[in-house]
């Protein structure tokens, strides 16, 4: 039988600290969607996505515009 460690405690910022963190990623990424380079209809998007236990933090979020942030959640 296959040992199973240990899960870490994901971050979850409250809103007021997460809203501080979003511009401070969009700031980080100068204002620009990192795959197409876009400065329109910005978001943050979680790289290891929350539902999967990804944690607010600066290392796993990224600026996306709202078309390349959609596409990233479209199925494959």
């Amino acid at each position: 039988m296959r040992k199973v460690g240990c899960k870490s405690p994901r971050l979850r910022l409250d809103v007021n600290r997460y809203h501080e963190l979003h511009r401070q990623v969009l700031e980080r990424d100068a204002w620009r969607c990192q795959m197409c380079g876009s400065m329109q209809h910005l978001q943050v998007h979680h790289l290891e996505f929350r539902s999967h236990s990804g944690s607010d933090e600066e290392h796993n979020l990224i600026t996306l515009c709202a078309e390349c942030h959609a596409h990233v959640h479209q199925p494959s």
